[in-house]
């Protein structure tokens, strides 16, 4: 029996789910505030993913789509709540990131750094983490919408705030 058209694609987005869930969890480790909204942000980028699925003609990487629907999500789903919080501290699951250091050392560190992008704007939060995804000013000028040059201007301008936040001694 042949699957019908709606399951194909339904098997697709699955797969496109599947290979970049990790962009996803990475936005709502930035953007999510609680375990709560962490969890309602990411069936809100999913349901977004699904509504857009069927426009998307490949005309950019599949991941490039990913983290735009899923930047874009976040993004206005923070505005709608109007709840930014100045500091806010990551759950224990976040703290002990892959290939990071057991020393308490290293997990103030991370936390710092998390603490200080959380501080930042919608978009220079984007900026950072596609940065520290190692995106190319050329990608994450795509993913943006901002012209490659601005993405570089903005870049040196959140990396000598980060500096200031995080403190001189980091």
């Amino acid at each position: 029996m042949a699957k019908s058209l709606s399951e194909e694609a339904e098997g697709r987005f699955l797969e496109v789910l599947g290979r970049h869930e990790q962009i996803i969890n990475k936005v709502i480790r930035i953007y999510g505030v609680d375990s709560e909204s962490r969890r309602d942000l990411f069936q809100e980028i999913v349901y977004q993913l699904w509504r857009s699925f069927g426009s998307f003609k490949g005309e950019s990487r599949i991941s490039t789509w990913v983290y735009r629907v899923a930047l874009n999500t976040a993004i206005t789903s923070l505005r709608k709540s109007k709840k930014v919080p100045e500091h806010t501290e990551l759950d224990d699951q976040f703290s002990n990131t892959p290939g990071s250091l057991d020393t308490s050392d290293r997990s103030e560190q991370v936390q710092q750094l998390y603490s200080a992008i959380r501080s930042l704007g919608e978009v220079d939060r984007a900026i950072v983490m596609l940065y520290l995804e190692d995106l190319s000013y050329k990608e994450i000028s795509e993913v943006l919408g901002l012209t490659e040059d601005n993405v570089g201007v903005k870049l040196n301008r959140i990396k000598t705030k980060l500096r200031v936040l995080i403190g001189p001694n980091q």
